[in-house]
């Protein structure tokens, strides 16, 4: 169809690269429809994955403190969470089953450097529903140590908001334990988790924390089945009307029932006027995990204005499909991702997911407009590395 609308304005239109198009199309409404009917598989592979990547050891503390059936209660509650499709069910599922590790547990998303509660598990019935409204501090103590490092911390009673003890208690073993729940690399919520204020429960820190990992784990496979989906949808859209920039996903708010009492509202968006109404408006990001990870500000010019459009709609797939490649490597080796970064040898850690991704790169786009432009390589660095090549050590190499 887009050779038919390029023939109607007057350019000739390019017999190969319009079937390379329609080729295109049709291998991602397939690649969609294989990943929606194996899912199933999808969540095995990922619990399998998950537990290669634990630290070693944590596995057998994990059996060996996880109550009579062990493992298999933990596989059981990791398969509860990813039957969730949406982020509302499955944060829920996970504070359920926090507890069943833990005498509490809480959710407070991260916002603007704010942690707001969302909803909590094991406390009295007030203070479940009043988690709802409370503000916790992560300017210190074990809150702001996750919250920097992007990894669990646990401390005693006074390495915790003392307000938050003093409204719920402190925990009878003067035990606490903070997680960081992750989402495209940033921390989206804090879990907290503690052995109960009466003495009668117990933190298993391990399993919590494997929980929290299936979680984030979880989030980021239904974030890219979504916007796969989104894609697709433009894609479609696209052969009836000229081609534009994406824009950015619109998503449903799983915490809108209750906004938190201390935060303003946030006003309508206002629509642009009519003379840039050539300029994408920018989607109001409603949905606080999502937003705190995935909000980033779009370019102010299409770095692809001065091609054809045929050019362009490859360039823009190309670098679509680098970045979902690099996703991919990120979520399955977030271990090594950590590590790399630590001993600035990435490269080294992740070199055969690496390579495979960049053959499966090439042998797409490396023929094509897009193959001088080398976005996989500039993924890597801009992603994996966080725009610092020194990270990825002295062997790596962009293409």
């Amino acid at each position: 169809m887009r050779g038919k609308k390029a023939g109607s304005s007057g350019r000739t239109a390019d017999p190969t690269m319009a079937e390379r198009t329609g080729v295109e199309q049709i291998v991602e409404r397939v690649v969609s429809q294989v990943l929606d009917s194996h899912v199933p598989q999808l969540r095995e592979e990922l619990v399998r994955r998950v537990l290669e990547q634990l630290p070693q050891g944590t596995g057998e503390a994990v059996t060996a403190g996880s109550g009579e059936d062990g493992s298999a209660n933990l596989l059981k509650a990791i398969a509860a969470i990813q039957s969730g499709t949406t982020q509302r069910e499955i944060l829920r599922t996970l504070l359920d089953n926090t507890v069943r590790y833990s005498g509490r547990g809480a959710l407070f998303v991260v916002k603007a450097g704010a942690a707001t509660g969302w909803q909590g598990r094991g406390f009295d019935k007030d203070g479940d529903d009043t988690i709802k409204d409370f503000a916790l501090n992560v300017s210190t103590g074990v809150p702001e140590q996750a919250l920097r490092s992007r990894m669990p911390f646990s401390g005693a009673t006074r390495d915790i908001d003392p307000e938050f003890v003093a409204k719920f208690g402190a925990p009878a073993d003067d035990h606490v334990l903070v997680l960081p729940l992750l989402l495209k690399e940033k921390v989206a919520a804090l879990v907290y988790a503690d052995a109960g204020a009466d003495g009668s429960g117990r933190l298993d820190a391990a399993a919590v924390e494997l929980l929290v990992l299936a979680t984030s784990a979880w989030l980021e496979v239904a974030s890219l089945r979504k916007q796969a989906h989104k894609e697709e949808s433009t894609d479609a859209a696209g052969e009836k009307t000229e081609i534009t920039p994406p824009s950015a996903p619109a998503h449903s708010d799983p915490f809108a029932a209750h906004p938190p009492k201390h935060i303003a509202p946030e006003p309508e968006p206002v629509p642009p006027p009519p003379a840039v109404a050539e300029q994408p408006a920018a989607v109001a990001q409603t949905e606080p995990v999502v937003a705190a990870a995935a909000a980033a500000p779009a370019p102010a010019t299409d770095a692809f204005a001065n091609l054809s459009p045929e050019d362009a709609d490859v360039h823009r797939k190309a670098h679509r499909f680098a970045r979902l490649l690099v996703d991919e490597i990120k979520l399955y080796n977030q271990v090594k991702v950590s590590e790399g970064r630590k001993n600035r040898d990435l490269y080294d850690r992740l070199k055969e997911d690496i390579e495979k991704s960049r053959i499966t790169y090439q042998k797409r786009y490396g023929n094509t407009a897009a193959g001088g432009a080398d976005y996989f390589g500039q993924e890597l660095v801009r992603s994996l590395a966080e725009d610092d090549t020194s990270i990825m050590g002295a062997n790596f190499r962009r293409n």
